[in-house]
């Protein structure tokens, strides 16, 4: 379950019934689970965010400016899409002297979390990165997931150098 079932949560429940005959009780055997109403992605997100704001994660003491000249970026994405060309391009105009590092990462599907946080600290160890930018091409929320995983935010967290996230809807802002 991508979300924690809690005491009063209106749920829809998939499954099929059985008898559990030592006391002759009914019983579903849950082979889906999803909270009614909220979406269960989005129940997810709401629980983690509360979960690492409590834990500090997002307190503004931790936040860190971005320079105003990076000297070196690092690029986390996938090297398949046009989020990469955008975000060269992108850069190129705006700071043409800096050197640019790319860590390629899978950015979509089962493996990306991990893979976006491996990267975050593979490219974290390069030295001289002033700030490292995370990002994707557009899709669904099911398709941008993976950014929202408390592996990637953990790695975000735990890594000594600036953080950009960016998607083709928003920027956000730096860690």
């Amino acid at each position: 379950l991508k979300f924690k079932p809690a005491d009063g949560l209106r749920v829809v429940a998939r499954g099929r019934v059985s008898v559990y005959e030592p006391k002759g009780e009914y019983q579903l055997v849950c082979e889906h689970l999803e909270p009614q109403g909220l979406g269960a992605l989005q129940l997810a997100f709401d629980q983690l965010k509360k979960r690492l704001q409590e834990e500090g994660l997002f307190d503004a003491s931790r936040k860190r400016p971005l320079p105003a000249l990076p000297r070196k970026i690092g690029i986390v994405t996938s090297l398949d899409g046009a989020a990469i060309r955008d975000i060269i391009k992108v850069l190129r105009r705006r700071y043409a002297n800096a050197h640019l590092v790319v860590c390629p990462a899978r950015v979509q599907g089962e493996d990306a979390a991990p893979d976006v946080a491996r990267a975050l600290r593979q490219i974290a160890r390069v030295p001289g990165v002033d700030v490292i930018i995370v990002g994707r091409g557009g899709g669904s929320i099911e398709d941008l997931w993976a950014f929202n995983e408390e592996i990637v935010a953990r790695a975000i967290a735990r890594s000594p150098v600036r953080q950009y996230r960016s998607s083709p809807r928003s920027a956000t802002r730096p860690t």
